[in-house]
């Protein structure tokens, strides 16, 4: 998905604060982001791989914290 489908899929359900944690991506202001596996970015599961693989294209490094802590 190119980017600025991601963003228009994004405005369209509003999701606002992961269109912020794009844009500070693209900035070089987002440098690592930790996830809990279980829970992703969001909820929709395609649309949380895309928005994590185009954060990786971006550099950011994906962290997954131990859930069982």
């Amino acid at each position: 998905m190119s980017r600025d489908k991601l963003i228009d899929v994004l405005e369209d359900r509003k999701m606002t604060e992961i269109i912020e944690l794009i844009e500070d991506a693209e900035k070089g202001q987002l440098e690592q982001l930790e996830l809990a596996p279980s829970l992703g970015l969001l909820r929709d599961e395609e649309l949380n791989e895309q928005v994590i693989n185009y954060l990786k294209s971006e550099g950011v490094e994906i962290i997954y914290v131990n859930e069982e802590d």
